[in-house]
């Protein structure tokens, strides 16, 4: 009996402890977003070099592409010279183009136009957005709008077209986005965003009679993640007054509520949302991409900041303190895959395949933070 009461008490007051966490310093997350973001610079000092993973691919492909979403994210709060010209080389020797070249609708190749545009719009030269912007004029120009059968490529491309958009002031960017988002939630498996559950599977191969170990539906941590930095992303692009505004908005409070309720007790997420024997454990690029999103939320007056910051702190020190490594190495990223059981296991050690995005995922997270007031 004494130690069962001994445990109570235990628990309880690790409960306390958790639920009465503050965010660190700005200066202590600064320190820690520079510390991660140095090591990446200095493991991978050639920016040219390609990434090989089974085989050769340029380093402009969305991987990467993600990785200097984060840097430009970070250049905003601490606009490092250094960071600015590892972006700039990046994007220049690849003469700002894209993988598969202006006739490509794959959008993990759109994805590096996320961070040419960013550039552009710190020294504008029409030759830094030529390619992006013909790519994309092409996709306005042409019928198909099921071009994004998997829900990582509204993260990778969708905000690139909200991007030209407020860039151009043109609203043929922003009525193509809503079809494609539209298509891929509505109609592409018969709708990937499950409206009743307010999460997202990940392609039609996903979708019911599929299900989880458990007996529930299949929503995969990072692609749930992709979407709701994509709708961040759009967000902060399309005016006020956007036809669609609202119905992103209302897809990402349902996001919102269904993400916080399946928050591990330490923080995390798991990378299967409703089945936490599925290789459950910490995994830190979808949760990330959670703080990201709810930090931007709360700044931004859509989420209650009182509900709202409890789960961003624990989720925030859980990754800076848990995956953080002393030399800046960013533990516990799930590699390259499409659903839970993909890049096993994800330990502390565990290298991914591809180091950049999640390194990108976990830029974006903490810069949000740092604006939190």
């Amino acid at each position: 009996m004494k130690r069962l009461l001994l445990l109570v008490v235990t628990l309880f007051a690790g409960w306390n402890i958790l639920s009465a966490q503050s965010l660190p310093d700005r200066k202590e997350t600064l320190k820690t977003l520079v510390k991660v973001n140095d090591y990446f610079m200095k493991k991978h000092a050639d920016f040219t070099r390609p990434s090989y993973v089974r085989k050769f691919r340029p380093s402009n492909i969305w991987t990467r592409g993600v990785y200097y979403e984060g840097l430009m994210a970070l250049h905003t709060i601490y606009p490092r010279s250094d960071y600015y010209d590892y972006a700039y080389g990046w994007a220049d020797f690849h003469k700002w183009g894209l993988r598969g070249s202006n006739i490509t609708r794959n959008a993990d190749d759109h994805c590096c136009g996320q961070a040419y545009i960013e550039l552009y719009k710190i020294s504008p030269d029409p030759a830094k957005i030529k390619n992006i912007k013909a790519s994309m004029d092409m996709l306005v120009n042409t019928p198909q709008v099921d071009d994004w059968t998997w829900i990582d490529a509204i993260q990778m491309g969708m905000p690139v077209l909200a991007q030209l958009g407020r860039l151009t002031g043109e609203q043929k960017y922003y009525d193509k986005m809503w079809q494609m988002y539209s298509c891929s939630r509505n109609e592409i498996g018969n709708g990937l965003f499950n409206q009743k559950e307010g999460l997202w599977w990940r392609d039609a191969n996903f979708v019911p009679p599929y299900k989880e170990p458990n007996g529930k539906n299949c929503f995969w941590s990072r692609g749930n993640g992709w979407v709701y930095a994509a709708l961040v992303r759009v967000l902060n692009e399309v005016p006020e007054n956007d036809t669609h505004r609202m119905d992103y908005i209302k897809d990402f409070l349902s996001m919102s509520k269904a993400l916080k309720a399946c928050q591990r007790a330490d923080g995390f997420w798991n990378v299967s949302l409703h089945d936490e024997s599925n290789y459950g454990g910490k995994e830190t690029s979808g949760t990330s991409l959670f703080i990201y999103g709810m930090a931007w939320g709360v700044r931004n007056g859509l989420l209650d900041k009182k509900e709202y910051m409890p789960v961003i702190v624990k989720a925030w020190n859980a990754i800076a303190k848990e995956a953080v490594h002393p030399d800046g190495f960013l533990g516990y990223v799930q590699g390259s895959g499409k659903e839970p059981k993909d890049s096993q296991p994800v330990t502390y050690k565990s290298v991914p395949d591809f180091e950049d995005y999640g390194v990108g995922c976990f830029l974006l997270a903490g810069t949000e933070v740092y604006k939190i007031d």
